[in-house]
């Protein structure tokens, strides 16, 4: 049995979940007693300030990354849609969970509902005309604000039990959160319905977890592959290799979901929307999982050559309100 490694992670009940796991993993694996230790970050501390305001990537990972560059902790656990593409010189990612839902989730406050796999129009009648939706996601809001154009978006931050207890508080008239973390947290019952992938196409990563260390830990890493999910880890390479390809950055109205089709290839729905207008430009591409960031690769020249990098890059120099943010 080898000796034992240190996980760092951030304290929320998610990330501890998420940790908790892998530590599980791990430890089945023949790994001796693992240590979680709990790293705050950026994105913890600024907890009054609007995503869109501070920058989304890194936020949440960067002194975890730096604790294990500097050898404090052996492995770090991450929501994959958290990190940066471009990853500090020195780490990788060795392994991943399955992913779990990758979809949006509209939650409702207690005591309101709407019929089992309501659509668009149920939501809206249920959620009035100009509803105060919950939501720090540039995304979101880019692709959101199209389905439901009278709708005001205001920030919202902290951890789950939180945004549901401001929502629950009349804050809001709906939040949109990830469904994956409602699953993990046992909080799936708020769940009023799930958006589907091609109307709000999810984050690149969303609902994956990731795993990752440094480039000189072999012995970390071949075990961190070895317990890795292979469908998860082909999908969120494509998805990477989007981001990539599309010159990456922090909050970008951006979606990349792949999946495994039934015939065994893979699928990356991809859509970038821009935050001023009603412009969106989407793409549809097929490619062979043994090679995920050619497929990511692909999908990002056809999104550029329909006009995504002009609104990628009106984006990076915006620096108005959201939609209805004013």
């Amino acid at each position: 049995m080898t000796a034992h490694w240190r996980i760092g992670t951030r304290g929320s009940a998610l990330a501890l979940w998420q940790a908790t796991t892998v530590k599980s993993l791990l430890e089945a694996a023949g790994v001796a007693p693992c240590e979680i230790v709990v790293i705050k970050t950026d994105g913890d501390r600024l907890q009054d300030a609007p995503l869109s305001a501070i920058g989304g990537k890194r936020l949440f990972v960067k002194e975890i990354e730096d604790a294990l560059l500097q050898g404090e902790v052996d492995l770090a656990v991450h929501s994959a849609k958290d990190m940066a593409v471009l990853m500090p010189v020195g780490l990788h990612i060795a392994g991943v969970l399955p992913r779990a839902d990758p979809r949006d989730a509209v939650v409702l406050p207690a005591g309101r509902a709407v019929p089992p796999d309501a659509g668009i129009a149920a939501l809206s009648a249920v959620i009035g005309d100009t509803p105060a939706l919950g939501t720090s996601s540039v995304r979101r809001v880019a692709q959101l604000h199209r389905l439901f154009p009278h709708a005001q978006f205001l920030p919202v931050r902290g951890n789950v039990d939180t945004r549901l207890r401001k929502l629950d508080a009349g804050e809001y008239d709906a939040l949109i959160l990830a469904a994956a973390g409602l699953y993990r947290l046992d909080r799936a019952g708020r769940i009023s319905a799930s958006l589907p992938v091609d109307a709000c196409v999810p984050a690149p990563g969303q609902g994956i977890v990731a795993i990752e260390c440094r480039d000189d830990s072999e012995e970390i890493t071949q075990t961190l592959v070895a317990i890795s999910d292979r469908a998860a880890d082909i999908a969120l390479r494509a998805e990477r290799a989007l981001v990539e390809a599309l010159g990456g950055g922090c909050q970008l109205p951006l979606g990349g979901h792949c999946r495994a089709t039934s015939d065994g290839a893979l699928e990356l729905l991809a859509c970038v929307t821009s935050i001023e207008s009603e412009h969106e430009v989407r793409a549809l591409g097929f490619g062979d999982p043994s090679d995920p960031e050619a497929l990511g690769h692909e999908v990002a020249e056809r999104l550029i050559a329909d006009g995504a990098g002009a609104i990628l890059e009106a984006v990076r120099e915006y620096d108005g309100p959201l939609p209805d943010q004013e």
